[in-house]
């Protein structure tokens, strides 16, 4: 035992995760306890709330057979912290930093909190450079610029799981950089998406790291994984210089489980009874995300969301809008008609765009196809609503033009199912699709 750290006998109740410890005379919000069974199989939980010398605790493991009369509660006086290494890259772990890929632990070089630590503003360096992620939809309408927070909105049924999983494959910088690691933390996953992406991650060929929560384990390593993904991600990026992808899905589980929590404390609900504080704790993920002034490397976030009942304006998706820089939204109706990915290429943004696709990025002038294949795209989905009405036999030739137009978009440039695709081939494709209509053909 450290000299820091204190003993307790005095569990007074266990309701499910949650611990009660009564006469304690020395504890912080946030500490890490040690829950020491007479078995000696212990567990690790985290100060929840106190309340004079009462002490709540929620448990990172299971509870069930333990025997609050004869087990120990020993407080660390120290807050959670990640091993860090480069030993890290190409490990599979759970939400709490334990190996699950059947390889032993690792030597760490140093540990850090799981909180990081914030980037002043003031040192925060411009995005410039792009990050492909193989997808036209994404790669040439709404590019994805090192150090930005980019988000996906999903709606149930939709192929999110999918396009995570080609996004994991896929992604790359196309200038040579110090390397690229991509970042993946999956929470709440059934056995049958876990099935899922093991069988993506044994497949990759690039560097990558996984913290797995699975949907049967403890709801407060559903809030730890994407921190320890996140203290990972800074480590590989300003320390060894690389450029880092977090991708973080289903961040609608993360909130469900931040309301639990919030419940067992007996907080006061805000919107829909999520905490109150749910923005500030997603803002203290999301913007992990940047680039530092005079370091190498970059931490590019890509969250995933499903919209609870498909509505954009429910707490979790209008919070994430507020704190980051655009959204990719898939389309239920483009999913219907065997589009992949299915992106809504209207109601989609990225917002640091224009810092990533300027003079040299590429031989063609990306700003200018994006902004035709905008433009003619936008009218012929406006021109669909009076066909309805019309019918084809209706309209102008240039109206019937920009129907055609809409249509091969979304079957020639946002459809492309798993095959991968650069930015050269991208605005190729896009230059082409906008020739087509300019030239009446």
């Amino acid at each position: 035992m450290r000299l820091s750290e204190h003993i307790y006998r005095t569990a007074s109740s266990l309701a499910g995760p949650l611990l009660f410890v009564r006469n304690v005379f020395a504890a912080k919000f946030g500490e890490i306890v040690r829950i020491v069974p007479d078995d000696g199989a212990q567990i690790l939980g985290e100060i929840l709330r106190i309340e004079g010398d009462n002490v709540l605790i929620e448990l990172y493991g299971e509870s069930r057979g333990l025997d609050i009369q004869g087990m120990s509660v020993v407080f660390t006086d120290s807050l959670m912290q990640v091993p860090l290494s480069l030993d890290l890259v190409g490990r599979v772990f759970n939400g709490s930093g334990s190996p699950i890929d059947g390889m032993d632990m690792f030597i760490p070089e140093k540990k850090m909190p799981v909180t990081g630590a914030p980037i002043n503003p003031a040192a925060r360096a411009r995005p410039e450079e792009p990050i492909e992620t193989g997808f036209s939809a994404i790669d040439g309408l709404n590019t994805l610029v090192k150090g930005q927070k980019l988000p996906i909105f999903s709606s149930a049924g939709l192929p999110a799981r999918e396009l995570v999983a080609g996004i994991l494959r896929n992604a790359r910088t196309p200038v040579a950089s110090g390397g690229f690691v991509a970042v993946f933390a999956a929470l709440g996953l059934t056995f049958h998406e876990y099935a899922f992406y093991r069988k993506v991650l044994d497949g990759m060929k690039t560097g990558f790291v996984a913290f797995v929560n699975m949907a049967n384990e403890p709801v407060m390593e559903r809030l730890l994984a994407p921190r320890f993904a996140l203290a990972t991600a800074e480590f590989l990026a300003f320390e060894k210089g690389m450029d880092v992808l977090v991708i973080i899905t289903d961040m609608t589980n993360y909130c469900d489980a931040l309301r639990e929590i919030s419940t067992a404390r007996e907080e006061l609900p805000g919107r829909r009874g999520y905490p109150g504080y749910m923005y500030s704790d997603l803002a203290s993920l999301y913007e992990r995300a940047g680039r530092i002034r005079g370091l190498n490397g970059s931490v590019t976030m890509i969250p995933v969301l499903t919209m609870p009942e498909d509505d954009i304006t429910h707490p979790i998706p209008d919070l994430t809008g507020y704190i980051t820089e655009g959204q990719i939204v898939l389309s239920r109706e483009m999913h219907q008609h065997a589009l992949f990915p299915p992106m809504d290429a209207l109601p989609s943004l990225s917002r640091l765009m224009q810092k990533g696709i300027g003079e040299g990025r590429t031989r063609k002038d990306h700003r200018t196809v994006a902004n035709a294949l905008y433009k003619y795209y936008a009218r012929g989905r406006d021109l669909r609503r009076l066909e309805a009405i019309v019918g084809r036999e209706g309209m102008t030739k240039g109206d019937t033009q920009m129907l055609d137009f809409a249509e091969a978009f979304e079957k020639e440039f946002v459809h492309q199912g798993d095959a991968r695709r650069g930015m050269e081939e991208t605005l190729d494709i896009g230059i082409a699709l906008a020739e087509r209509f300019r030239t009446g053909a």
